[in-house]
């Protein structure tokens, strides 16, 4: 871990999880993933504190492992490119084949989208951090 800004990366995970807490409120795509048919019941269940607190959680481990990706000092192109790549190629497409049973009869697809999209954001968002920082 030699290189690695772990306030570069405190920060990248503030960032994310408050991408995450805009991306799944009610103003954005919210509704639709809590109210979805394929979301298992206990993730309905509103407790705040355990939420946000794995929430944080798993945003500075996704954090501290893209830093590691990244490795010290990216450039922009290089940050945001492997962000794309990231989420787009790995996250996506390996959420779109988990729900991929569902995808012809247009149920899980919005899911797939919803998720998906979040990761796709989260680490474009990861990469500007690092590459700015």
């Amino acid at each position: 871990m030699a290189g690695i800004n772990l306030l570069a990366v405190l920060v990248a995970a503030m960032v994310t999880f408050v991408v995450g807490g805009i991306w799944y409120a009610p103003l954005l795509f919210g509704e639709g993933w809590q109210t979805h048919p394929r979301l298992p019941d206990h993730l309905r269940v509103h407790k705040p504190a355990l939420i946000f607190g794995i929430g944080f959680l798993l945003s500075l481990i996704a954090a501290l492992m893209f830093a590691i990706f990244l490795g010290p000092r990216p450039s922009m192109q290089v940050a945001v490119v492997s962000g794309c790549t990231a989420g787009l190629v790995w996250v996506v497409t390996g959420f779109a084949g988990n729900y991929r049973s569902g995808v012809s009869k247009g149920k899980n697809l919005e899911l797939s989208l919803i998720n998906g999209g979040f990761h796709a954001v989260q680490f474009m968002a990861l990469g500007l951090v690092f590459a700015n920082f």
